[in-house]
């Protein structure tokens, strides 16, 4: 007993977010329904063990989304360096299209935002996605034989187009939270299967084709931009009431299925088909 409880207690202090979920997960496969019964917690230190971040709660129920993310056969060829290149060309070209699309947010972020910190942040990131970001894009996929021309000229496909335009659309006609929920999960889940790949490839990455992917997406500074988009989110879901959480969380799950759905698409290499 004291074993369990000292081990659940280690789990959610050096891991909120991730230990939150195992713990739910462990009292199940014991057959209990909660803390208080397993170890004898009343019932206000089981909440208070218990008590999530918003951001803790997408988390947490997007895990059977993301893990499908993980596990998609294009993402597995990034992480082992198998993926064909024609599908990995074809990517750069709609990620491309859809990066276009995705700074625009930001751009929203900038009128939606209620005050000037914030106005300035959300500046400085469409800034920093238009002049570095995607110049670094450009020569990435240079690299791959894709000039700046082929990456311009590429046309949305299907997917893309309807993913970036629900984007757009609870952008213009929501919240700022709103706003933040489409933004986030692109950019959280770039960030787990990055961290995911690199550990699991880590003695094979020099020889991976992708090894500048996977590190541009593992790094500290691409973790720390996805981190300040966290933040935010659970700075603007503060004090929302449940059905105002719920709005939030549908759209972060939806942009959630639409990463697995531009995976597939670049794995299929599906366009328009008339």
């Amino acid at each position: 007993m004291i074993k369990l409880h000292l081990m659940i207690c280690n789990l959610y202090t050096r891991f909120p977010m991730e230990g939150g979920f195992f713990i739910l997960k462990l009292l199940r496969a014991k057959g209990e329904t909660s803390l208080q019964t397993a170890i004898g917690f009343p019932v206000n230190k089981e909440e208070s063990l218990l008590k999530r971040s918003f951001t803790e709660r997408l988390y947490q129920n997007v895990q059977p989304i993301w893990e499908k993310n993980h596990n998609h056969p294009f993402v597995v060829g990034l992480g082992n360096g198998t993926l064909e290149r024609d599908k990995f060309i074809y990517y750069l070209k709609q990620d491309y299209v859809y990066l276009v699309e995705y700074a625009k947010l930001f751009a929203m972020g900038v009128v939606k935002a209620g005050n000037l910190d914030m106005m300035t942040r959300f500046a400085a990131v469409l800034h920093e996605s238009l002049h570095f970001e995607m110049e670094l894009h450009r020569q990435y996929a240079a690299e791959f034989g894709v000039t700046r021309t082929d990456l311009e000229a590429t046309q949305p496909t299907p997917v893309n187009l309807a993913y970036t335009s629900y984007m757009l659309q609870v952008a213009a006609n929501g919240s700022l939270a709103e706003l933040v929920a489409c933004l986030l999960p692109c950019a959280w889940d770039y960030w787990e299967i990055g961290k995911l790949l690199k550990v699991n490839h880590r003695d094979t990455l020099e020889a991976n084709p992708y090894k500048k992917w996977i590190e541009t997406y593992s790094s500290e500074t691409f973790g720390s931009g996805t981190q300040w988009l966290i933040d935010l989110m659970d700075q603007l879901a503060s004090g929302k009431s449940e059905t105002e959480l719920a709005v939030l969380e549908r759209h972060f799950q939806i942009a959630s299925k639409y990463e697995y759905l531009f995976w597939d698409m670049n794995d299929k290499k599906q366009d328009w088909p008339v």
